[in-house]
């Protein structure tokens, strides 16, 4: 583990490892969001009997991306004569930088973790909040109307449904009784929590998506309603800082989802140990990546009210029996 790395090496050189394996993650983050986004588009475009990115990169597109990435990178940076000027450059870094602190502590392997710390899920809640500042930072500090009100929309989705996402896996904490993602893995040793918990599984997967801003629950960037929601004024890198954002979010929501409920990088089979663990890892989390994009392709944008109503009184009611209910099972049957 990269702690016992930490632990063998100098007090000078912890700075330095960690500043490398940080870079490493870095880029295989961006490495996901370039292809991410291009895989999106090829599923998309499969779904709906298109064919997608097929001229940059071949007849696959694989250059699409990062030939979009370049043309943000190299186009004017525009901030309004009337924006606060500080907040406007200091927003989309507080949205990103979050999304990016978060992975810390996913254990992608029994091996490979950079913090593996007592609370880790509560860390990862607790960070993940801060992106919602940012939002509504650069929605006010843009000084536009429609800017302002989907900053506003942002916070109250990202909030109302970041409540039943926290309910939902008290659940886990229930059966496991450690905030410790580690812990959380290894309970899963004789069954994943998906069939232990489905009901909490299929909150948290709706919530999740509602916090990512993806269709159905895209309202905050709603361009046929609100132009285009709260970084409407923005352009260049700074608005790819916010897009950033949203995609490194969703590489670690769906790491998030493996493995609290998915068995993170443990095999299915105890004949299938001789894979190695990053192997399924990266195959659950695959499937968790494709699901969202068949969300995105299936359903459509829900109106705000409805939005609002189901996360109050749908998934936040069945969260909350969840637990009482996981309290009464485990009370009863002693499992775990």
């Amino acid at each position: 583990m990269i702690q016992d790395l930490l632990n063998s090496s100098p007090g000078w050189a912890n700075f330095g490892i960690f500043f490398l394996l940080g870079t490493v993650l870095l880029l295989v983050v961006l490495g996901f969001v370039t292809y991410g986004i291009l895989a999106e588009r090829k599923v998309m475009g499969y779904m709906q009997l298109r064919h997608g990115p097929n001229q940059v990169g071949g007849k696959w597109g694989l250059l699409q991306t990062v030939a979009d990435v370049l043309k943000l990178l190299l186009k004017e940076d525009v901030i309004p004569k009337m924006a606060d000027r500080p907040l406007f450059i200091l927003a989309p870094v507080i949205a990103f930088a979050p999304a990016f602190m978060v992975l810390a502590t996913i254990p992608f392997t029994d091996k490979f973790q950079f913090a593996d710390i007592g609370v880790g899920l509560l860390y990862y809640i607790a960070v993940s909040g801060i992106t919602t500042i940012g939002v509504v930072t650069g929605g006010w500090a843009s000084n536009n109307k429609y800017a302002l009100l989907g900053g506003m929309r942002a916070a109250a989705q990202m909030i109302s449904y970041e409540i039943p996402l926290v309910r939902s896996v008290l659940g886990i904490i229930l059966l496991t009784g450690s905030l410790n993602l580690n812990d959380i893995v290894h309970a899963q040793r004789h069954g994943w929590f998906i069939l232990w918990q489905p009901i909490a599984f299929i909150v948290f997967f709706i919530a999740s998506i509602a916090e990512l801003n993806r269709t159905p629950f895209d309202l905050p960037e709603a361009e046929s309603e609100i132009v285009a929601g709260y970084h409407v004024e923005y352009s260049g890198f700074r608005w790819a800082f916010f897009m950033l954002a949203e995609y490194v979010y969703l590489f670690a929501m769906a790491a998030l989802i493996t493995t609290l409920f998915l068995g993170g990088w443990m095999s299915p089979l105890a004949a299938l140990n001789f894979i190695p663990g990053a192997v399924w890892f990266a195959l659950k989390f695959s499937v968790v990546i494709f699901v969202y994009i068949w969300i995105r392709v299936a359903l459509p944008r829900m109106r705000a009210d409805h939005l609002m109503e189901f996360g109050w009184k749908v998934l936040l009611p069945v969260a909350l029996a969840n637990i009482f209910l996981t309290a009464l099972i485990k009370s009863i049957f002693h499992i775990f």
